[in-house]
């Protein structure tokens, strides 16, 4: 996933709002959302490659979800898989905290990532490269290719839309909108990753198109105080065409 949102305790009716889209080769096989044969209780999409997924939740209301650390200068090519780190979480029993700190210990072995865990009373993050499991506090928060809340154009962009929403009552569908933003960022407001200026461009809005690589799924996933949940995934097209939606609601069991 190349961008996640996230109000943690910030609606009054809704403690837990995600959003996020996932970037991705088109050739790379997917499945889309759905709860896994392998572990009913997980309810996500499925990178048919490493068998792993970008972001998912499970029926007691556990959630993770990843994004990569963009630094084409230590790429490692026999790397794992890092979509395992989020069904990882997904199908133990460990707590979020305990969980990332495992994960710290093995960090070296993969290619640069941010990972989020928790459920709707805490949250927790670790990055490959800031090396620390730390504790989210209430409020928007945003991850993109870098550290968390680094104020990339797309990151400041969408906390910036999802407070706004707050205000109003927060939906799936304007969740989805949110995440289909294609504005590039001004050229003075480009990072610097190592890819160039041209991609740096291409790579800024929050809806990625370029012929082989893009935003390839986004998710809005809403954790209601009364215990519902709703999970929306909607598939983006090669080219940027937006496709169907698949809508899951279920409440928790916990």
């Amino acid at each position: 996933m190349c961008l996640i949102l996230l109000a943690l305790g910030a609606h009054p009716d809704y403690p837990l709002l995600i959003a996020a889209n996932r970037d991705e080769y088109y050739q790379r096989p997917t499945a889309k959302a759905a709860f896994w044969q392998d572990h009913p209780h997980i309810l996500a999409g499925r990178d048919l490659d490493g068998m792993g997924t970008w972001l998912g939740v499970t029926r007691a209301g556990r959630f993770a979800a990843l994004t990569n650390f963009r630094d084409p200068r230590e790429r490692k090519t026999d790397a794992p898989s890092r979509g395992t780190l989020v069904s990882g979480f997904l199908a133990s029993a460990l707590d979020p905290r305990a969980y990332l700190e495992e994960i710290a210990a093995q960090a070296r072995h993969y290619n640069g990532f941010n990972l989020l865990a928790g459920d709707i009373d805490d949250v927790f993050y670790f990055s490959s490269r800031a090396g620390e499991v730390q504790q989210l506090s209430p409020g928007i928060h945003g991850l993109s290719n870098h550290l968390l809340d680094t104020p990339w154009p797309k990151v400041a962009r969408g906390k910036q839309r999802l407070q706004a929403m707050l205000a109003d009552e927060p939906s799936a569908e304007a969740l989805l909108e949110l995440l289909h933003d294609r504005q590039p960022a001004a050229q003075g407001e480009l990072p610097d990753t190592g890819v160039g200026v041209d991609m740096e461009r291409v790579l800024s809005p929050a809806l990625v198109v370029t012929p082989q690589y893009g935003t390839r799924a986004s998710t809005a996933v809403l954790f209601g105080g009364d215990g519902s949940v709703s999970f929306n995934e909607r598939t983006v097209l090669r080219g940027g065409e937006i496709g169907a939606t698949v809508g899951l609601r279920f409440r928790l069991e916990r």
